[in-house]
């Protein structure tokens, strides 16, 4: 098991805190909905999961334009 939250990447990170929460929240939701094993790997911690793989650039994510 790695470690629990990305502190390190947390404490460092200069992007929009807000946008890479709600892009961890959204991630662990997609993994819950599959079922993802890597979450069961983690003791069951979906949004460390997300966002440790954000930090670590196994995904990306990009902030859609609302059309008018």
């Amino acid at each position: 098991m790695d470690t629990i939250f990305p502190l390190e990447q947390l404490a460092s990170f200069t992007g929009n805190i807000y946008e890479i929460t709600v892009a961890a929240s959204r991630r662990a939701f997609q993994m819950a909905k599959v079922n993802d094993p890597e979450i069961e790997r983690n003791a069951g911690k979906a949004v460390s999961v997300a966002a440790r793989q954000l930090f670590c650039n196994k995904v990306t994510y990009r902030i859609e334009k609302q059309s008018k």
